[in-house]
């Protein structure tokens, strides 16, 4: 684990941004396609400790990215070129564009100045999608990752972030997978070597400054 200062000196406000990965309805919420997943998400906390995360982004002035996956009802432009994908399309619950599925799970807040980038196809909340522009365009150089899941969407996130530059925080208990000690399992021997992993409260000790102007 990083010292204060030197997670201080990574997550200098201006130049961070947080980014949410998946934490919508028809994820993590109660009428989750993945009900496994939603319930590792929300009894390990890492659903109210990314929501923690979120308001001290708000409270501090640093931006907030929401990654959405979602599909069109006539499935044009999915993915279906693994079996991940295949099975998605056999869910009881789909995440279709405009339902309630692909809305920012509760207790997570979005606020105004939050981005919600939304994309059909693929693994990666960043490759092929508006977020990298959206960084660059804000100023930022480190990324915080947060959401699910630990298995395939939060590492695709952490790599693309790495191989575009950005310094990457994770807060190891505000992401989960399936099953739940495949989450740690994952952060020790993969996800430490690229990004630096700190704790919620470490992090928010950090973000909990004057807004910036």
């Amino acid at each position: 684990m990083p010292s204060h200062a030197q997670l201080s000196e990574i997550l200098d406000t201006v130049s961070t941004a947080l980014l949410t990965v998946e934490c919508q309805q028809g994820v993590v919420g109660p009428d989750s396609a993945l009900p496994e997943l939603a319930l590792a998400a929300r009894s390990s906390g890492a659903l109210a400790n990314v929501a923690r995360l979120v308001a001290a982004a708000h409270e501090s002035g640093v931006q907030v990215i929401h990654a959405i996956a979602e599909r069109r009802p006539d499935g044009r432009g999915a993915n279906r070129n693994a079996r991940l994908f295949r099975a998605a399309e056999r869910l009881p619950v789909q995440q279709l564009s405009g339902t309630t599925a692909v809305r920012v799970a509760p207790p997570i807040e979005v606020a105004d100045e939050d981005f919600v980038v939304r994309r059909l196809h693929g693994l990666s909340p960043i490759h092929g999608t508006e977020v990298d522009a959206l960084l660059r365009n804000s100023g930022c150089r480190t990324l915080i990752v947060t959401g699910v899941s630990a298995n395939v969407a939060i590492p695709n996130a952490v790599f693309d972030a790495v191989n575009r530059g950005y310094t990457v925080v994770v807060p190891g208990d505000a992401i989960a997978g399936v099953p739940a000690d495949y989450t740690p399992a994952m952060i020790r021997n993969t996800l430490a070597l690229v990004a630096t992993v700190a704790t919620t409260d470490e992090v928010l000790g950090c973000l909990k400054r004057p807004r910036r102007g």
